[in-house]
């Protein structure tokens, strides 16, 4: 709920631009990121101005040619955001701010348990992998999102629109192995009921259904965490639609909205 107080501390008036990092913010995410090459010309840009751009673009939903004049050009930001993103750095980045959050909180660094479900989105004209969504009526991508019981995301994975939340569910549990071992149960609603997910993963998969006779929208148990933080991502305009031309691109901005959302509170827990 907003109120005079909250406005306050998430207020960023005073930085040159609402997506710059603060000093606390950046002391937060420096240490995550790649140490910088030991040879060759010492970079113009430094770390901090590079992902001022990048999260320039995401929340303005922007082009890269279009990056404020003041920040580094399009052929520098995008080669670090290529290079990142062959890297993995923003997958990595989002696994040490979960943990980092959740022990701020007085939890244990690896979450047990897990929120899944998907949200569908149209693209623009830039192609690539795309699909239909007869249930949504929606072409375009999918969005799986695991996400630990307070929202915070764990794994995220874009797919063509046309495959089933049962069928694409497999790929993002699996990949929550390697990064957070310990996650027994993953809830999810009914679309993702059925034989095959339950044969695709060993962590168990509870579904949470509607109550019988429910008429128009109700907050469901558990499933509520992973809606709100679809609408935390969807107030960067870049996520609005999705206009990458590859799943990999479209995989970081994901990533590094959802880096956005926890290095600000972490900042402003410090």
């Amino acid at each position: 709920m907003w109120t005079p107080t909250t406005r306050r501390r998430h207020s960023r008036t005073g930085l040159r631009y609402e997506t710059d990092l603060t000093d606390a913010e950046w002391a937060v995410i420096r240490p995550l990121l790649p140490a910088p090459a030991p040879c060759g010309r010492p970079p113009i840009w430094s770390m901090r101005e590079i992902l001022n751009a990048i999260f320039s673009v995401l929340r303005g939903g922007i082009a890269w040619r279009l990056i404020p004049k003041d920040l580094p050009p399009r052929s520098t930001t995008y080669g670090y955001f290529s290079r990142w993103r062959d890297q993995g750095v923003f997958a990595r980045i989002i696994h040490h701010l979960v943990m980092a959050d959740r022990e701020r909180t007085g939890r244990e660094a690896s979450p047990t348990a897990a929120v899944l479900d998907s949200q569908s989105i149209k693209t623009t004209e830039s192609g690539g992998p795309r699909g239909y969504d007869a249930g949504k009526k929606v072409k375009g991508r999918k969005r799986q999102a695991l996400v630990d019981t307070d929202g915070r995301a764990l794994v995220l994975e874009p797919q063509p629109a046309g495959v089933q939340d049962r069928d694409g569910a497999g790929p993002a549990l699996r990949l929550s192995r390697r990064l957070f071992p310990f996650i027994a149960k993953a809830f999810a609603d009914a679309g993702y009921a059925g034989d095959a997910l339950a044969a695709a993963t060993i962590i168990e998969v509870e579904i949470v259904r509607k109550p019988p006779g429910q008429v128009g929208f109700a907050v469901q148990p558990r499933r509520w965490v992973v809606e709100r933080f679809f609408a935390w991502i969807s107030r960067n305009r870049c996520l609005w639609k999705d206009p990458e031309a590859t799943l990999a691109s479209a995989n970081v901005f994901l990533y590094a909205t959802a880096v956005m959302i926890l290095v600000r509170r972490l900042a402003r827990s410090a």
